[in-house]
């Protein structure tokens, strides 16, 4: 029990220190909780786990399948952050897992089920192989490729620590899990040498910033390199490890909750009593998650997990599983025409950085229909024509849609915004986060939308030489960021 306990304890505890540090590049030098909590904190880290620990304990015969939880996702979560936007807007529109988290999804390497891996651990200690298999089934609803090796290495690793007192060990059988070819094997191996040749924490940082850094802070191999470093660093000092991993900035809630919860299993006892007595034992979950009976105290979610331990199917999920054919998904058709910057009256001056109030350009050419494979399009410079691609999105608002809408259009290349013929916004590229809770500045806009038929106009510049231009197109619910499902795809 005591394990156990020290799991969700440790998870607390990071996950309350990074919160503040979330998406911060680093180094950072923090020292302790800024501010420090008067209780636990609510993380989505631990959050998703009760629902699914709940969920599972409902069950006359509990087994880790991807088709429950995907319904769980729909039922009782209404987080809108990145992948599980996407996901529940794939899961929407008829997608079932693993499409859901595969199709059109710019945060499949995100750290969104990374963070979920602990119950798998807990759920089958000492087994890391079927710890890995029970994180598949759920990663796979929302992620792909190394999103979904993250996992899979954290639950065997985790699922190791019940049955070692020795990070290398543990760290050793979370690889076992992990092909060749997992750019999630390649940063724990890189971090292991460099902590093993002597290099400071802040060097193999930078290190793995170099070689494995994304634009998104929540990518899961850097962030999956900062866990180990501060596992190696620390080296069973609780505090010193978990100071390390959130020093090392980015997804820091995510990767500190990780390491401490791994910590908490392998040494419960080590855990400061400064870290433990500002969070409690209270259990405090986000307004977001809703329709679950959840435990009020870690102890009493530590009881759930036992129970559910005993009363699990302890098999692979996957073993019989019959593999559905693949969803023909319609992608988006639109209305599309390339055109050059020195057509006569198509000059950027003239509406490229339109003035107040000018409306829509006419269309240069004749447009033509195109399909899109989704939402996510990724176009080299030599598949653009010409200088500028101009885009007709078809926008069908149903009538319990109508209201206020957030439009977001995330492109790393100069772009321009029209809806219904009227400026809405223009961007000259830049780096991307494509989410409609937080998106960048000058990526989209709140409006009101009745219902029926919209047409949103994008017009795209062509790359520089041998680059690759990419943009997103989303529209959400203004108020709760969720994603409107099927409102680019249904056409007029």
């Amino acid at each position: 029990m005591s394990r156990v306990m020290g799991c969700w304890l440790g998870k607390a505890i990071g996950g309350t220190l990074g919160q503040s540090f979330e998406g911060m590049d680093g180094p950072l030098d923090a020292t302790f909780y800024d501010p420090v909590p008067l209780g636990m904190v609510p993380n989505d880290d631990l959050d998703l786990q009760v629902v699914w620990a709940c969920m599972l304990d409902g069950m006359a015969t509990p087994s880790v399948d991807r088709e429950l939880l995907a319904d769980a996702w729909l039922r009782h979560v209404r987080f809108p952050f990145n992948e599980y936007g996407v996901a529940k807007r794939n899961l929407r529109e008829g997608l079932r897992p693993p499409e859901s988290g595969a199709h059109d999804n710019w945060f499949t390497t995100g750290e969104g089920a990374a963070i979920r891996s602990e119950l798998w651990a807990c759920l089958a200690p000492g087994d890391p192989a079927l710890a890995a298999a029970f994180a598949y089934e759920d990663a796979c609803v929302d992620h792909a490729g190394e999103g979904i090796w993250a996992p899979q290495f954290l639950a065997a690793m985790q699922a190791a620590a019940f049955t070692c007192s020795d990070i290398d060990a543990a760290l050793d059988a979370g690889l076992g899990v992990l092909p060749g070819s997992s750019d999630v094997r390649r940063v724990v191996e890189a971090t292991r040498r460099w902590v093993k040749e002597g290099h400071p924490w802040d060097e193999v940082r930078d290190r793995i910033i170099v070689d494995f850094g994304a634009g998104d802070f929540t990518d899961v191999r850097m962030n999956t390199g900062f866990v180990v470093l501060g596992l190696l660093i620390g080296d069973g000092d609780f505090e010193r490890s978990i100071l390390v991993t959130n020093n090392c900035g980015k997804d820091t809630d995510s990767s500190t909750a990780s390491v401490g919860a791994t910590l908490g299993i392998l040494w419960p006892e080590r855990i400061p009593t400064r870290w433990r007595d500002p969070i409690g034992s209270d259990l405090i979950l986000n307004d977001a998650i809703v329709d679950v009976a959840a435990p009020t105290s870690i102890e009493d979610f530590t009881d759930l997990v036992l129970r559910l331990r005993e009363r699990l199917e302890r098999q692979d999920p996957s073993a019989d599983r019959v593999v559905r054919p693949a969803s023909q998904t319609t992608g988006l058709v639109v209305s599309a025409a390339f055109f050059s910057l020195t057509d006569e009256h198509r000059n950027l001056d003239h509406w490229f950085l339109p003035p107040a109030g000018e409306g829509e350009p006419a269309w240069p050419v004749e447009p033509h229909q195109r399909r899109l494979s989704g939402t996510w399009v990724q176009m080299a410079d030599h598949e653009f024509d010409d200088d500028l691609l101009m885009l007709a999105y078809p926008v069908w608002i149903e009538p319990e849609s109508a209201g206020r809408v957030r439009i977001m259009v995330a492109a790393d290349t100069p772009c321009r915004v029209w809806l219904d013929g009227e400026w809405l916004f223009g961007r000259d590229g830049g780096p991307m986060f494509p989410a409609p809770h937080m998106p960048r500045i000058n990526t989209y806009a709140d409006v009101d939308l009745s219902s029926g038929g919209h047409r949103l106009t994008v017009v795209v510049q062509r790359p520089g030489r041998s680059r690759s231009a990419e943009w997103i197109v989303a529209v959400a619910d203004a108020q709760t960021h969720e994603w409107i499902p099927g409102v680019l795809r249904g056409g007029w």
